[in-house]
Order: C-alpha cells, then sequence, then structure tokens
C-alpha cells in the first residue's frame, strides 16, 4: 500500500499469509497463552503436589473457574474472542486429568444465571457450596482445586477498611474451610488483577500449594492447565511485595485522606524498600518481591564480576539441577552506603532470564548496568542540589532470585568521596508536603517551596507565509519525499490550521477514542488512536474480536523482556489489520499501594522492572511502523477524583521512583508519542506543567516525540500549549485557542511548535 493507505481509506485488507485474517489467529492466540504460563507464579508447592500426577481426578470449587476474568475494565478492556476459562482449559487436559464434572456444572449454571441477570465478570458474589455435590467429590478424590477471582477498573480504587477484593468473603471462607474438611490436597488459584491476602493459604498446611494466574488473557485457562499437568513449569516471579495486611503498606494510611490529594509521605520507600529496610517490617511480609517457585530447581554461581570504564558487569552460571525442564530469573541487587543521604536497604539493578534449561543443563549470563544507576537524587543540596550523586563508600551486590534469596558478591565498589554524577535542575518542587519517611523509620518534616511554576520558552520560530498561488502549495508527503522541510510546509498553514493539528478529532473507524491530523487541504491524514494495554481495544459491536493478551502485571511478572517485546509486535499486526496506527499503550505507573484500581494495566511496584517492560513493548510495536504511547505521565496511583487529585511528591521520590520507569522508557525505546496524566503534581496538572514537561521531559532526557493529553481533562488547551502538551484529546478548544491568540496570552511559535511534533509523529507512521 502506499503511504497512508489504511489511514486515509480505512481499507480492512487482512494480513495474514496468502490473504488471511491476522486478528485473533491461532498464533496471535498462543503467543497470549505463552506469555501467560510464564507470568504465572507459584506461591507454594508442598509436598511436590504440582503438577498433578497422572489420572488424578480433580474436585474444581468456586465460581471463578467459570467466571473466568481475562483483564481488568476501562480503557484496558479487550473485545476479544471467547476466553478459554479454568475449567475449560482442565477439560482440554482429559488425557492427563479427570474433571468431576457435575461439581464444575453446577458453578456453570450459576454464572450463567447471574450473567443473564446483567452481573458482569468477576462481580459475582461466591455461591454456597452444594453439601451433597461436596460429600460426593470428597468419595471420589482426595485433591480440589479452589478458584477464586477479582475483577478491576478504570475509574474506581479499592478500600483501606475491609475491602471484599482484599479479603476473602465470608462465603469464600466458607467453601475453603468446607473444601479443607473435606479433601487432603488442596490446590489454590488467584485469577486477579492486583494483590489480595495471602496469609490464608500461606500459612495453612492443609492447603499444600497456590498460584497467582493473574488475569492471564484469551487463552488463560489453558495456560493454567498446561502449568498443572506438568507440561510446562512456572518461571513467573512477584513484582510486588504480598504483605500480611492491606495495614502493613505506607501508602495505606494517607490513601483515603482525601479526594483532592495524597500526601506522598513515604518517599523513596516503596514497595519491597519499605519492606526490606524500614526497621520491623520484614516480618510483614508473605511473599517477597522477586519470589516464584519452580518444578525444579537451580543453582545460580557467580563467575565473575567486574568494573570496565563506568559499567559493573556480573557474570553468573545457572544450573538446573532438578527433574523438570524450566526457566530461571537471575536479579541483581545493589547496598548503597548511607552518608548523608536517606537509602533504601536493597535496590534491583539488573535482572535477566535464562533460556529453558533441561535437567543438569547450564547457562552463562552476563548482567551490566551503569555505576551512575546507583545514584541518589540530591533534592536538599546536602551534597549538591538537584543532582544524582553516588555517596563515598562500600556498594554491596546481591545476586539470587528474590530479593530474600539471594547471596553477597565478593566484588564491592568503592568510592573514597562523593561524587556527582549528574546535575540538573529544580523542577516540580513540592508545596504542600508535610513530612518525609527517613530509613530509620522516623517521619521528618518536609522542605517546600513557597511557589511552583515554571515556564520555559519555545525558540521555535514558525512565520506565516501562505502559497502564492494554488500550484504553490505543498503537501504533507512532499516533507516524507524530502522536497520540503516540515518547516517549510508548517509555514503556509494558517493560525487556524495550526490550532486544527493540536485538537483530536472524533472518533471513526473501529475505536472509539478517535484521532489526530486531517488537515486535508494540506494531505495531513487523520491518523486514529485506540486503547490498550491489554491488546487493541474497538468497538463492541464493529463485529471484531481482537487477542486480550495478559494484564500488564502478569507480563512484568516473566521478567522476560524479549517476549513483551514479541507481544508488542503481536499487537502492532492487530493494529495495522484494523486501521489503527497509535495504540494508547503501554501503561506504566508505580503500584504504589494495592489499593489502586488501575494496577493490572501497570507492571510493578519497582520503576526498572516498569521502565524495561514498557521500553520492550514500544519496541516491539514500533519495529511495524505504529505508534506505542507510554502513559500516564505521571503518578496517576489512584483513580478516586483522578483529573482533580493533587500528588504531593518530594523531588527526589518522584525523579528515583515515579518517573525513573518513564525514563527508562524513553531512553530505550524513544516512542513516538506519549500520554500526560489527569491528575496534578504538586499543585499543576501534568498537562499543564512546562517543568515536567519541558524541563525534564523534553530538556533532560532529550525526548523528540509528540505528547497527548489523556481524554477530557480539566485543563486549559492554551496552557496545554504553552507548557508543550501538543495535542488535546480528543478534541480541542480551537475557538478559545485563537481568541486568546488575539490577546496575545499565546503565539504562533508555541501552537506550531506542538503542530511540528504531532506531523512528526504522523510523518513517522506508515
Amino acid at each position: 500500500m502506499t503511504k497512508w493507505a489504511r489511514a486515509r481509506y480505512q481499507p480492512c485488507l487482512p494480513i495474514g499469509p496468502n490473504g488471511t485474517k491476522i486478528t485473533a489467529c491461532e498464533d496471535n492466540l498462543n503467543v497470549s497463552k505463552e506469555a501467560a504460563k510464564e507470568g504465572m507464579v507459584l506461591l507454594k508447592n508442598n509436598n511436590s503436589l504440582l503438577p498433578f500426577k497422572k489420572e488424578t481426578k480433580l474436585a474444581i470449587f468456586g465460581k471463578a473457574q467459570i467466571d473466568y476474568v481475562q483483564g481488568g475494565g476501562g480503557s484496558g478492556e479487550v473485545v476479544s474472542v471467547k476466553p478459554i476459562s479454568i475449567y475449560e482449559g482442565l477439560k482440554q487436559k482429559s488425557k492427563k486429568i479427570t474433571v468431576l464434572d457435575y461439581l464444575s456444572d453446577y458453578y456453570k449454571q450459576y454464572v450463567e444465571q447471574q450473567h443473564a441477570n446483567g452481573i458482569q465478570c468477576g462481580m459475582l458474589s461466591e455461591p454456597k457450596v452444594p453439601t451433597d455435590l461436596l460429600k460426593k467429590a470428597s468419595s471420589e478424590t482426595d485433591t480440589a482445586v479452589i478458584t477464586i477471582n477479582r475483577y478491576s477498573g478504570e475509574g474506581g480504587d479499592r478500600k483501606s477498611k475491609g475491602d471484599p477484593y482484599i479479603e476473602l468473603s465470608n462465603e469464600e471462607k466458607k467453601m475453603v474451610k468446607a473444601v479443607k474438611d473435606n479433601f487432603k490436597h488442596i490446590v489454590v488459584l488467584l485469577n486477579i488483577g492486583a494483590p489480595i491476602e495471602t496469609g490464608w493459604f500461606a500459612d495453612d498446611d492443609r492447603i499444600e500449594s497456590a498460584m497467582v494466574v493473574w488475569q492471564c488473557g484469551s487463552r488463560g485457562g489453558l495456560a493454567v492447565a498446561e502449568l498443572l499437568t506438568g507440561e510446562d513449569t512456572p518461571s513467573g516471579k512477584l513484582v510486588d511485595t504480598f504483605a500480611k495486611s492491606i495495614d502493613d503498606y505506607p501508602s495505606t494510611k494517607g490513601f483515603d485522606e482525601s479526594v483532592y490529594y495524597v500526601q506522598y509521605s513515604e518517599d523513596i520507600f516503596v514497595g519491597y524498600r519499605y519492606f526490606e529496610t524500614i526497621p520491623g517490617m520484614k516480618e510483614k511480609v508473605v511473599y517477597p518481591f522477586g519470589y516464584g517457585l519452580s518444578y525444579t530447581t537451580f543453582e545460580i554461581k557467580e563467575v565473575e564480576t567486574k568494573l570496565k570504564k563506568d559499567k559493573i558487569s556480573c557474570t553468573v552460571s545457572v544450573k538446573n539441577t532438578g527433574k523438570y525442564s524450566g526457566k530461571q530469573v537471575v536479579q541483581l541487587y545493589y547496598s548503597a552506603p548511607e552518608n548523608k543521604l536517606t537509602k533504601a536497604a536493597i535496590e534491583l539493578v539488573a535482572f535477566a532470564k535464562t533460556k529453558k534449561l533441561a535437567p543438569k543443563e547450564t547457562e552463562t549470563i552476563t548482567l551490566t548496568f551503569n555505576v551512575k544507576d546507583m545514584a541518589s537524587f540530591d533534592d536538599l543540596g546536602v551534597i549538591s542540589k538537584s543532582a544524582y550523586v553516588l555517596e563515598k563508600g562500600t556498594y554491596s551486590f546481591f545476586i539470587g532470585d528474590s530479593v530474600r534469596n539471594v547471596v553477597k558478591s565478593e566484588y564491592e565498589y568503592v568510592l573514597k568521596k562523593d561524587v556527582v554524577v549528574e546535575q540538573l535542575s529544580s523542577h516540580c518542587a513540592p508545596m504542600r508536603l508535610r513530612e518525609r519517611l527517613l530509613s530509620n523509620g522516623q517521619y521528618v518534616k518536609a522542605e517546600n517551596v513557597d511557589e511552583y511554576h515554571e515556564t520555559i520558552d519555545d525558540p521555535y520560530d514558525c512565520p506565516y507565509i501562505p502559497p502564492k498561488t494554488p500550484k504553490d502549495k505543498k503537501y504533507l508527503i512532499d516533507v516524507y519525499k524530502g522536497t520540503i522541510s516540515i518547516d517549510e510546509f508548517l509555514s503556509q498553514l494558517n493560525d487556524s490550521e495550526l490550532v486544527e493539528l493540536v485538537s483530536g478529532h472524533v472518533r471513526f473507524g473501529i475505536s472509539p477514542t478517535g484521532g489526530m491530523g486531517d488537515v486535508r487541504e494540506y494531505g495531513v491524514p487523520k491518523v486514529q488512536t485506540a486503547d490498550g494495554p491489554q491488546g487493541v481495544r474497538v468497538m463492541e459491536d464493529c463485529g471484531v474480536k481482537t487477542t486480550a493478551f495478559p494484564i500488564a502485571t502478569l507480563l512484568a511478572c516473566t521478567w522476560n523482556t524479549d517476549l513483551v517485546e514479541k507481544i508488542g509486535k503481536t499487537v502492532a499486526l492487530e493494529m495495522i489489520e484494523n486501521n489503527v496506527q497509535i495504540w494508547l499503550a503501554p501503561a506504566l505507573n508505580t503500584h504504589r499501594s494495592p489499593l489502586c484500581g488501575r494496577n493490572f494495566e501497570y507492571y510493578s511496584e519497582d520503576p526498572l522492572i516498569s521502565g524495561k517492560m514498557a521500553a520492550a513493548m514500544v519496541r516491539g510495536v514500533q519495529s511495524r511502523g505504529v505508534a506505542a504511547t507510554p502513559k500516564h505521565f505521571a503518578l496517576n496511583n489512584k483513580e478516586g477524583n483522578r483529573r482533580g487529585s493533587d500528588s504531593i511528591v518530594s523531588e527526589r521520590a518522584l525523579r528515583e521512583i515515579y518517573l525513573k520507569g518513564f525514563e527508562i522508557c524513553v531512553k530505550e525505546s524513544s516512542p513516538l508519542i506519549m500520554m500526560t496524566s489527569y491528575n496534578l503534581l504538586n499543585g499543576w496538572h501534568t498537562s499543564e506543567n512546562a517543568g515536567l514537561i519541558k524541563g525534564i521531559l523534553r530538556g533532560e532526557w532529550g525526548y523528540k516525540g509528540a505528547l497527548t493529553t489523556d481524554w477530557t481533562t480539566k485543563c486549559t488547551h492554551y496552557r496545554e500549549i504553552i507548557a508543550g502538551n501538543d495535542i488535546k484529546m480528543p478534541c480541542g478548544e480551537q475557538e478559545s485557542v485563537l481568541m486568546l491568540l488575539d490577546y496575545c496570552n499565546i503565539n504562533r511559535n508555541q501552537i506550531a511548535s506542538c503542530a511540528k511534533r504531532v506531523l512528526e509523529l504522523i510523518l513517522a507512521l506508515d
């Protein structure tokens, strides 16, 4: 096809081999299934109950076996082909195990009736366990599977007290007790989107095995079945800390303090940085960060760790010492000296995943990172104000397969004096932060600025030089061909046409989210967007079913960036076939709290994991000539009043925790477009925040791509343009911007600067 043919004419032509349709084809569904298997985390497996021995009879309890939740709701929801439930997946393994159908039929009838009554998937209450079927099943087998599910979606959070998402309901507790009273061998499967309480099975010897299968996409039930029957071996590792209680997370206390703001008082101590550092908190952990079991065993040995120039390389050998083939994740952590700046006790600095190793097979892998990756941001000026610094002292390293299961390296990195790694400027400083947590568990009064608002000039110059005659008019394709510069092209456009370029357009095609571009007089096509990040989201009534991939948290639990990049390439093919040029994903906000209802769309509590996974996804998508859109930039860690809630945070926590993943993604994958968030950051909406956009994103990180607002923000279009937020979606405030242009509140050059980046985005698309 010619350049932009799909964007212009919307021809839904199949792109598979021999003219076949590729959307939701079997190959794509298999990619989803393989990812699902690799991200499921085996939490417990006493007495090697799993994998099930051949001819095992299974009594499956719980509505979740039928009422399978493939993913979350809202913009992350996918109109997909019919997913394979846990029950259906296990039924496909009838040559290996036997499912007691009469018990599952009871749950099937209940679920179908509830769905017919309008109750959506994942929102059903747990039915009573039928006494007669319970007795019959226990007389035929001693092995039971308990299924638990949870639904979560955009626009709603969980509660800090008595939330049925986090705690078992009374009906679920009764089911668990009934199963424990009647069966010798019990497996728990958690079909969830965020951590829930797990002590009820972790501390109970009556429950031998447990696996968090997450919300695992179109073929999740089949993926579960293949792991339970031993066709494959679990290799997922947790990317969040599972604590005993929601009250154990430091973010819980202030999560619901106000609908208008959130105090990020825990500072840099998020997730394992909190639990592994703060005195007395280690014992609050049920399953630590990085944890995950396998059917086989591995031996990790350090071969050599060395410094070369400014990089440290750690080479390890990984040997499969067990009886099953499987993959292992190697995690490298560091501990920095604490002198003038408070520090986390341990931080992830690199990771790698092996190939599938046969029993007795060994693989040697090398993990490499820059010394500056261990630097801390000094927002107090104790060493150098607004700089990344390495404090003098000894930096130690730890190698293993979880934050708790590590061995100290013999190698140490020693600094005799403090080093300024990168001198920056202050941006987005807090005005109303009350206190900050230190490593000793004490809170200290925070330092604030009296007032924060940045204006950063844009040097772009775009005079209006209209074509002298119609024949002199140039088109965007001429820029693509190189016969005219983009600056010359923009100079032809009048003010109204420039504003058109920085304003979104109503939907067309199969997606409800609209598009951008569409200045037809100059050959600018309208390019279409579609939601993510679990797949390409289309309108339900358009007749197209796409592939639902596992949720982002599960993908992060694979610790496999190559696999995530492969998913990105697969998503891109479904975009192309359905005439979508811009995918509004991946999402990589930090799992600050399990209470955030949108965590299923995000990767991890750790910024390194989040950044590496997002970068891999972006690389995969953009390798096919379409665009990915990392979001929500930044600190969208709560859904309640998300358009009006102010995230109040220190500059250090902002840099080291909440922006670090975005920084990694930008520098390692060069996204063509990104999306700002709804919320305020230290008093200013992110889409109007020049310090965030021009100061950090473009100035410090060198980001060259476009920037879009989230849909229907509460912000003012002309202020977004001045801040460098290039396009307002799903539509702009064109009349208002043009009026203010006359009153000099905004100038043509500022609009043209944003329009230029929108055009550069369109030029990069096929």
